[in-house]
Order: C-alpha cells, then structure tokens, then sequence
C-alpha cells in the first residue's frame, strides 16, 4: 500500500473506530477508547508531518466515524440503523485512501544488482560557442544541467540522494512542473518528491574498477534528468559512469546553479508538418547538447572523476526525443561507440548513414498504433553500417522505459503490464546486456542475450536482416 507507520495507524485506527459500533456491548467501550486515542494521535501528527492528500479521505472517514462510536457510550439506545449507513460511508471514505495510495504511491527504487555502490552529483556547463536559441538575448550561451550516476565507496547507513532534485524544494518544483505538462493538478504526484533513491550525494569514487565506461542520457521531450534514475542507478552499479542531462527551455524544469528555474518553451502547434520541424529543431539541439556534454567529460581537471573515465567506451542514450537526439549525436559524433535509443522516433536528417552498433529498444509497435514509426526506425537501423538490434518488450508501453511504473497509476496503457518492480529491471538489463557486450566486451551471443527479454530483429550491415 506504501503507506508510513503514522498513515497506517491512522488507517488502523480510523476501521477500529467503524468496528468498534458494532462489537457487543462489554468490549465496546474500550476498543472505542483505544482506536480514537490511536486515530487523533496519529492524525494530529500526520498534521505535524505533513499529510499526504491520499491519507484525507481515511482522516475524514475516521472523523465522521468518531461520533458514531462515541455516541452509544453515553446514550443507552442508539438506533443501528441510523448509524448503518454512516459506517458503510466512512468505510467507503476510508478505502479510498489505501487505494489512492497504491494507485499514486511514493515511488521505491529498486536495489541495484551490480556490485558498486553508488555516488550522483549535479554539474552544470555553458557553452561560450553556442548561443542560447530560446531566448533573444545574443549574451545567452547554451547552458546544461548534467547528473552523474558513478561508481563508489560511501558508508551502507549515509543518506540517500533525493528523487527529481537535490533538494525537496527542487524536487517539488520539477514535481509540479511535469505533472502541469501533461495537464494534472500537481498535488495527484506529492508523493513523488518525497521518495530517496540508492545513490549517495558526493559520494567518494570507487577505488577499484580502473577507468569506468561512459552513458550519456538524453531524456523525453518535456522530460528531465532524473526521469530514469532506476535504470541509471542498475547502469552505474555495474562499473558505468551514466550523465543525464537537462535540456533547458525543453525540459518541464531546470533548477540552475544560481536558483532561476526554467520551464519548457516547446509548444506544438497542432498543425503536424510544423510540430515535426520544430521536433527537428529541437533534436538538433538536444544532439549538440549530448557532445557538449562529452566535451566537458573528456576534460574535467580537478574533479573526482578526473582520470577515471575511458573516453574511448562511450554510448549515447535517450529515450523517446532523447532517443532520437542520440541518434542524431552519434551520426554528428563519433566519439560515441554505441547507441541506445529508448522507445524514441527517429528525427531529422537520416545521413550520413550511423555507423555505431545500435540498439532500439521499443513497445510492440504496428502500422496501426503509428504509420510512420516502424518504416522510419526500420529504415535507420538497415542503412548502419554495423550490426543493429530491434527489441520489442512484451507488455511495455512508451513509459515503460522511463521511472513511470514506480509512481504512475499501473493503467497498461500508461505504464505497460509488466508491473513496478519488472518494468525497470527488464530495461535496464536488456540495456546492460548490450553495454557489456560493446564496451567491455562481454557476451559473444548478443543476439541471444537480448532474446532473453523479447522479440529480437537483428539487422545485419548490407541486408538489413
């Protein structure tokens, strides 16, 4: 139900108090007594604490529920069936909590199965070559948000890093800034500012592991950094140095260095033909981010990291635009060595041809849920000049590759059918089987690898097969 201890004796405390009307007369008063003792302290210090909006409804039940318990200790007669369908109504107020809570919960990340601990930390770039296209001041240069998922040593009992921000105050206002993107009142997701993930902030690097791999992560459109921070968490505990990146003035919020917050300026127009130049555009831009971002990797000097990580093992993520931004940087860039593109469609020019082995992770896709996708994706992966994959994960949805199943409502059509704690694990694997396999040489049988976790289509170079 991923309720705390106060919300569940509130819960309690609130079904004993409906109970307790209906238990014979000995035992009346004293459960009575206990179960409004446990329900107003544990409702006055969910108050103190701050109370979620899923715990109002049990709070409000257990209030009406309260005279409707009392009342027959004081007066002998009490007519039942006035007070039946009060408890049947504060039963149904009460349910709704528990059910609120399954369906909005605070998301729990779950534990990375690589044999590193894990440190993440937030950089920020400014490009003093490339001015800033979303605003009309010519002073403003390209800025970047990046955050680092690594290898570490940290104590098992140091606190964990904050989901969505470095701060909760951050993490509130990222919250409510993609819940606004997609339409909903910000309060439906209050839980998920609260969540901690497994990495710790500032952690020290690990000692052992020599230079670490690189995986650079561009997130979906209106999307953030820290969207797939499961996934990033699986990635780094394997020895990978994973840098996701904010894309300002695309991304739902990006909190700067100096505190300003800026939100998305990309707005579709409605008329196709211009949404798909605009989403071109905004590829493009998304692409030069991700090199960017290489080119501040390459040359840290002072920092942590600074010696351990191997530029010559590079892959190049994304999901959704993000995916089709790593698409474009690997064609633009061939410092990345490989290429992951999550459930992204392919944007922009298709030349040069891409040369770096790829990996299309997607949901069942058909001609008729969307014309254009397969033919275009399709037509990417064939005209490579390396061998390319296409892996279909059964029961996935466009949010499947992303956090979503941890805190969204588990609709199918939303999250997929895998369930929470599947979703993120088969991604990810899927994804760690093909790391491995490119940048530390790992399984021969990549092919066989990847079948483990849906249907597989290899496109070999010259035949597209």
């Amino acid at each position: 139900m991923n309720l705390s201890l106060l919300e569940i004796l509130a819960l309690l405390g609130a079904v004993a108090l409906v109970a307790a009307r209906w238990l014979p007369a000995a035992a009346r008063p004293r459960v009575t007594i206990a179960a409004g003792a446990v329900f107003l302290l544990s409702a006055l210090a969910l108050c103190v604490t701050g109370i979620r909006w899923q715990l109002l409804p049990v709070v409000a039940g257990g209030v009406v529920a309260a005279p409707l318990a009392f009342l027959p200790l004081v007066r002998r007669r009490s007519r039942w069936w006035l007070a039946l369908p009060g408890s049947l109504f504060c039963v149904c107020l009460i349910a709704t909590g528990p059910v609120t809570a399954w369906a909005f919960p605070v998301p729990v990340f779950p534990t990375p199965s690589g044999g590193f601990a894990i440190g993440t930390r937030v950089l920020q770039w400014t490009d003093p070559d490339r001015p800033e296209t979303f605003t009309a001041d010519p002073r403003d240069r390209r800025t970047i948000v990046a955050q680092l998922w690594y290898p570490a040593n940290g104590p098992a009992d140091a606190p964990r890093a904050q989901y969505l921000g470095r701060t909760e105050d951050e993490a509130r206002t990222v919250s409510e800034a993609l819940a606004s993107g997609v339409g909903l009142p910000g309060f439906l997701f209050d839980g998920v500012p609260r969540a901690r993930t497994h990495a710790i902030p500032d952690a020290p690097v690990a000692v052992e592991g020599g230079r670490f791999p690189v995986v650079l992560f561009s997130p979906g459109s209106s999307g953030v950094r820290t969207q797939n921070t499961a996934w990033a968490e699986e990635i780094a505990s394997h020895g990978y140095v994973v840098v996701a990146l904010d894309h300002p003035y695309d991304s739902a919020a990006v909190v700067l260095a100096d505190g300003r917050t800026i939100t998305s300026a990309t707005v579709s127009t409605s008329d196709r033909e211009a949404d798909d130049r605009l989403a071109d555009d905004w590829t493009a831009i998304r692409a030069a981010d991700l090199s960017f971002a290489l080119t501040r990797l390459e040359s840290l000097r002072a920092d942590p990291l600074t010696g351990r990580l191997d530029p010559g093992r590079v892959a190049v993520t994304g999901h959704s635009m993000g995916g089709a931004a790593a698409l474009q940087a690997a064609r633009r860039d061939h410092r990345f060595t490989a290429v992951i593109n999550l459930d992204g469609y392919p944007r922009g020019p298709l030349s040069p041809m891409l040369d770096q082995p790829t990996l299309a992770l997607t949901q069942a896709v058909t001609p008729a849920t969307d014309p254009r996708y397969l033919p275009q994706l399709t037509e990417v992966l064939t005209r490579g000049t390396a061998t390319n994959y296409r892996l279909t994960i059964p029961g996935a949805a466009h949010l499947t590759f992303t956090d979503g199943p941890l805190y969204l409502p588990p609709v199918p059509s939303i999250v997929g059918s895998l369930g929470r704690a599947e979703s993120p694990r088969v991604v990810a694997a899927a994804s760690l089987a093909f790391l491995d396999s490119l940048l530390r040489k790992g399984s021969s049988d990549l092919a066989g690898a990847l079948s483990a976790y849906g249907e597989l289509k290899v496109f070999h170079p010259g035949n597209g097969r």
